[in-house]
């Protein structure tokens, strides 16, 4: 092996070392007063609990699914077993970068607080700290993952068969995506559930506080915010990066240098990108660092931009050094780097976009408020009218975005942009991580009774948290964009199909039911949300109504009862929508051939990324409409001054509860959705150009 592949791997122990140092750091921070250090303890056993148990059913699934993948390799000429090595690895390491990531942030939370009571800037670095845990444990643990089994399967088979090998990894993103979509789905869940049932009735019926701790669903609500925006982000993204790495490792077996031995550039190219990025990514952090009374996104900006910044210069010079002088056609190593560069840029136009449509005191936010003055229905109707709206830009820069690297690096630069969109991983989500930290912190400061000023730096801190939550979406989102059609020339390229006719009804018909599954899968989701909130809603009044002293104050709520109630809903209801995933290529694949599901693929991926932008941005506005009464209230147009306990109020926290389904479960679920049927598509693909639809029209 040539030397300076161990860069790849050792840039992911670099990362994997960077985490270790932040994570020590963090357990060493004052973890403030016994009774805030009891309300941590609560909320970190019920994450780990909630953890624990969804590991524990989803190792049944993973068990089921290698033991299919195996067999199936055994009657597939160009695939091995070790596919299903390389699902089982994929899963684990996503999962267990899902639980470093928790661990840590469940230990950030009371720290910030602590760190509150100082000054804004100790807090902040203390939450963004937590977050770079997580962020760099996704980064890390990928990278070093799919190098070592790029390695050790490349020696491992006769000559090295470079497309064997490739065709085995596809297991490794098949086992990270199945994970993440569980994982968001049933975070998702959980963590609605309890939002819906600790908003409607402690904050809308008994008129309590925002984390009042007489609240019973406070404390599930905090776990939720762990599970669902942590591990869950944590997961979306580490299978959004792999998937983006693998993707273009397949294209570049198109390259005529790779086929006939000539250079294996265009094949490792991704792997040096992304490790690159983990450096850049730590420069990046350097960066995040603020003053008190300063305003803490732009010192996260500067930490995500310098971080972009840095790695579009390092991407051309990687590009020279690793792309062959001739056997790539027209495509030259200038070309490669633009290609990463438009895709960095399309992500970075992508979150800004988001950031203006969601951000408190920008134009669509203070419509939704403006409407709120009539009633809930207008505020739910301005909301939805965002949501729409906002979908709009986005789709054309995604659109811009393939066009431009396409005209540069053909599909192959398709692929590297959505890996520069992507490159810088590690800071994004500890940027996106440090948000759920800072909201618990928020919320332990409220139960502990901590003074005015430590929930004021708090607040600050979680403000912008939301506006980083729903940039990260919208990241998400378009990287999910790219990678799945990176994803999906990939599957055409291992199915044998040149092109994909429009005018075959069995295309078009994939494309109808492709297009209709994102609606159906959200709508597996939002029901579960709504059934789950039902219960926790019925446990708070009761609690409210039989526990004498709840209310004045003199009584404790049962807290484990709803952190339960939330977890069993979780984990009952997030398992169809997942399976409906997973299923729905292997029976369209083997049932009607490689070009329906083309189709059903092209179908998903366009239905899926509106759907997500529409749901994500709506719920971010609508949270945020909520957010600008809360302090000194919001000035309307005409003059008239609306505050926090009005009636105003009252429909823009209604609005903020049917778009929190929106924003934390269905919306951000889709962009694994499409990715997942795309990696299984990929999995499947040497097996459909073997035997073929078991249907023929």
């Amino acid at each position: 092996m040539d030397p300076l592949n161990y860069a790849i791997p050792a840039a992911g122990a670099f990362g994997l070392a960077y985490a270790a140092y932040k994570a020590n750091w963090v357990t060493q921070q004052d973890a403030g007063e016994a009774n805030m250090q009891e309300i941590a303890r609560r909320i970190e056993e019920g994450a780990m609990a909630f953890l624990n148990r969804e590991y524990r059913v989803l190792s049944v699934f993973v068990a089921v699914v290698a033991v299919l993948l195996a067999a199936s390799s055994y009657a597939t000429p160009d695939q091995t077993p070790f596919v299903a090595v390389s699902f089982i690895v994929g899963a684990f390491v996503s999962a267990l970068s899902g639980y470093f990531g928790m661990r840590i942030a469940t230990k950030a939370n009371v720290r910030t607080t602590a760190a509150a009571r100082k000054s804004l800037p100790d807090a902040l670095n203390v939450a963004f700290a937590g977050g770079s845990v997580m962020g760099m444990c996704v980064v890390g643990l990928g990278l070093i993952g799919l190098s070592t089994l790029f390695f050790l399967y490349y020696h491992q088979f006769s000559g090295g068969n470079l497309g064997l090998t490739l065709n085995v990894i596809t297991g490794f993103s098949m086992g990270a995506s199945s994970i993440a979509l569980f994982a968001r789905v049933g975070g998702g869940i959980y963590t609605k559930a309890a939002d819906v049932g600790a908003d409607l009735v402690g904050k809308v019926e008994a008129g309590l506080p925002e984390d009042d701790p007489r609240n019973p669903a406070v404390i599930a609500d905090n776990v939720g915010d762990n599970v669902g925006d942590v591990a869950g982000m944590g997961a979306d993204l580490f299978e959004s990066y792999v998937g983006a790495i693998v993707g273009a490792m397949v294209l570049g077996l198109s390259f005529e240098a790779v086929s006939t031995g000539t250079s294996m550039g265009p094949v490792m190219l991704p792997m040096f990108i992304a490790a690159a990025g983990i450096v850049c990514s730590v420069v990046g952090s350097f960066f995040v660092k603020t003053k008190e009374g300063g305003n803490p996104q732009l010192a996260l900006d500067a930490g995500s931009f310098g971080a972009a910044g840095v790695m579009a210069v390092a991407t051309f010079g990687l590009a020279k050094f690793f792309w062959p002088e001739t056997g790539t056609g027209l495509v030259s190593w200038m070309d490669v780097g633009i290609s990463t560069v438009i895709g960095l840029a399309a992500g970075v136009g992508v979150g800004m976009i988001t950031s203006y449509y969601c951000s408190i005191g920008k134009g669509p936010v203070n419509s939704i408020v403006e409407q709120s003055k009539t009633g809930h229905a207008t505020n739910i109707i301005a909301g939805l009218g965002v949501g729409m709206q906002s979908t709009a830009v986005p789709i054309l820069l995604i659109a811009a975005g393939v066009v431009g690297a396409n005209a540069y690096g053909g599909l192959y630069g398709v692929a590297i942009a959505a890996l520069g969109m992507l490159s810088t991983t590690g800071i994004q989500l500890a940027v996106d991580a440090y948000g759920p930290i800072a909201d618990n912190a928020g919320g332990i400061a409220e139960m502990s009774h901590q003074p005015p000023e430590v929930r004021e730096r708090t607040d600050t801190l979680d403000a912008v948290g939301n506006t980083t939550a729903a940039i990260g979406k919208g990241f998400a989102i378009a990287s999910a964009a790219m990678t799945a059609l990176a994803l999906f020339v990939a599957f055409m390229q291992q199915a044998g199909l040149k092109n994909i006719d429009l005018a075959n009804p069995l295309v078009m018909s994939g494309l109808f039911v492709g297009g209709m599954l994102p609606y159906l899968f959200s709508s597996m989701a939002m029901k579960a949300v709504g059934e789950a909130a039902m219960d926790m809603i019925t446990e708070v009044r009761r609690q409210f109504r039989e526990i004498p002293g709840l209310l004045e104050g003199t009584a404790a709520p049962d807290t484990a009862r709803c952190v339960d109630i939330s977890t069993a809903a979780a984990l009952r209801q997030m398992v169809v929508p997942g399976l409906m995933a997973v299923i729905s290529p292997v029976v369209v694949g083997f049932g009607f051939g490689a070009e329906a599901l083309a189709g059903l693929l092209a179908g998903v991926t366009v239905s899926g990324v509106l759907l997500a932008i529409f749901m994500s941005n709506a719920g971010g506005a609508w949270d945020n409409a909520k957010k600008s009464f809360e302090g000194g209230g919001f000035t309307m147009k005409d003059g008239s001054v609306h505050k926090k306990g009005g009636p105003t109020h009252a429909a823009a926290v209604v609005g903020d509860t049917v778009g929190d389904p929106f924003k934390d479960t269905a919306g951000p679920s889709l962009n694994i959705l499409i990715k997942l049927m795309s990696v299984v598509a990929l999995v499947l693909a040497p097996v459909l150009a073997s035997f073929g639809a078991l249907f023929k029209f």
